[in-house]
């Protein structure tokens, strides 16, 4: 199966210029969301309810976490409601957290399966990872308007998903890095069988605007995985787990600000001939072809191999009114999350340095 390997340190030097830590005025905030609830019960098996879990490792979790007095916690549900998918998205976005993490319980025809994987977004090629996504996504079924909210969204046409391949990520290198932490926290502190990190395109996940996760926390098809994650002892685990991987998350933020300065970029602003402006169209780990039909229309594309992941530019100027109107033709095409991003000597740096540069 398809998943990302990667060390902690490998992934802090694709994320590093990405990335602050909140100011320490700040509370550092985490939405849990519970997956399911009310009408929507998940996975069923042996007599264990995805949904009655997950919101139990959830508020496990969120005890955990509110140990520590910097962080503030946030949870898209509490009780055994139904929510609908884009509704825990936005409870994240309007609260402006810093980290979505999605808690669910793995199902398969096959008993024997079992372990943790945590998903980021991304396209993803394996047809189990793609009956995992269409199984989650389906739940839209319940939703009143659901083709109106989700724009003609079919969680069950394999299609429907390849037109999110390029949804603009702008958080991708830190929801890998976060994945990854939790990861080791199921295996090395609990012994649980690794899955890996992989990716694949939940609707809950596109729609944040913060790093974000999708953790599965066992097989409940698996009937000794399940009384597991069923019993005190296993939700208990399986949540500190979780909220370990978590603080561990935040410290290595804090740690690399602390390190590098108030911010990720160079503090040496830039002469105007050095400043380059580019479009940043999305972020994917499946290196694509830059022709024009696979960026709806776009010419000139760029394709630029950062680590384990490919990004994709459009766009290469130094003036920034001219990158302006790139920016709202990229916009226009279908990218609607586009970004522009700077850069001086091939190196990323700040839009608010780049232009501070120019004007002096």
């Amino acid at each position: 199966m398809k998943y990302f390997v990667f060390s902690v340190l490998t992934l802090f030097s694709v994320w590093a210029f990405s990335q602050s830590a909140p100011s320490s005025s700040e509370k550092f905030t985490v939405v849990l969301d519970p997956g399911h609830g009310g009408k929507d019960p998940g996975s069923q098996k042996h007599g264990f309810i995805e949904k009655e879990i997950a919101l139990k490792v959830a508020l496990e979790v969120g005890k955990n976490l509110e140990k520590n007095k910097d962080i503030k916690v946030i949870y898209t549900r509490t009780t055994d409601v139904f929510i609908p998918l884009n509704k825990r998205a936005e409870k994240a976005n309007k609260a402006k957290a810093d980290l979505f993490v999605s808690i669910h319980l793995n199902a398969v025809d096959n008993l024997r399966p079992h372990g943790t994987e945590t998903y980021v977004l991304g396209i993803s090629r394996n047809k189990d990872n793609l009956e995992i996504a269409m199984k989650e996504n389906s739940v839209i079924y319940l939703e009143e308007d659901y083709k109106e909210t989700y724009n003609g969204f079919d969680p069950t046409d394999p299609s429907s998903y390849i037109g999110m391949a390029l949804m603009q990520e702008e958080y991708l290198d830190q929801s890998i890095v976060l994945a990854d932490f939790i990861q080791k926290e199921y295996t090395n502190g609990l012994n649980r069988y690794n899955r890996g990190v992989k990716e694949n395109i939940f609707l809950v996940l596109r729609e944040t605007y913060m790093p974000s996760v999708l953790t599965e926390i066992g097989f409940l098809t698996n009937k000794n995985e399940g009384q597991y994650l069923n019993s005190k002892k296993g939700q208990a685990e399986i949540a500190k787990a979780i909220a370990e991987g978590i603080v561990k998350y935040k410290n290595a933020l804090n740690l690399h600000a602390s390190e590098s300065g108030s911010e990720s970029f160079p503090v040496e602003l830039p002469s105007e001939e050095d400043i380059i402006f580019k479009i940043q169209l999305g972020v994917g780990s499946t290196p694509l072809e830059t022709a024009a039909y696979n960026f709806k229309g776009l010419e000139g594309v760029e394709r630029v191999q950062d680590g384990n992941l490919y990004r994709y530019f459009f766009g290469n100027t130094s003036d920034y009114i001219k990158i302006q109107d790139l920016h709202r033709k990229a916009k226009d095409q279908g990218f609607p999350e586009a970004f522009i991003v700077a850069f001086q000597k091939g190196k990323r740096i700040s839009i608010e340095t780049a232009l501070k540069g120019k004007a002096n």
